[in-house]
């Protein structure tokens, strides 16, 4: 089996960042951490660590579409974000409607208690982009 470039996803918020990373294989998503966004500037720098740590070269981020496929206020404000990122790290947006449903319900199934923890909805989350993303790639 070839080792691969890992990849990092985010599942932006205005408060947290759920953060996942592939395994070296691109087989997997795991969830790494949640970054809180009270000073974005510490966030910037948390996201560059992590990505560092885990030689990332390309980033793929939750972009929250509205229902009707339309970019609104939540997915500009995650693309001027990004916009911290691009020039060292590739990035690429994944449509992430209803992820955090999803994350929500994955957990109920697992018997997390998530409603006193949002950072396992967001981190799960990210988990669900990034799987779907390594889907989509190794198809």
């Amino acid at each position: 089996m070839e080792i691969k470039d890992r990849v990092l996803a985010l599942d932006v918020g205005d408060k947290r960042i759920g953060v996942a990373v592939s395994d070296p294989f691109f087989l997997f998503a795991t969830g790494i951490k949640v970054v809180n966004r009270n000073d974005d500037n510490k966030a910037l720098e948390e996201i560059i660590k992590i990505c560092e740590t885990y030689k990332v070269k390309k980033i793929v981020v939750g972009l929250p579409y509205n229902m009707d496929g339309t970019i609104g206020s939540q997915a500009k404000k995650t693309i001027k974000f990004m916009e911290n990122f691009k020039n060292k790290f590739e990035i690429i947006y994944k449509d992430e409607r209803l992820t955090s449903f999803e994350a929500e319900e994955m957990l109920k199934k697992e018997n997390k208690k998530y409603t006193k923890n949002k950072g396992l909805v967001d981190i799960k989350a990210a988990c669900i982009i990034l799987q779907s993303y390594i889907g989509e790639q190794n198809g």
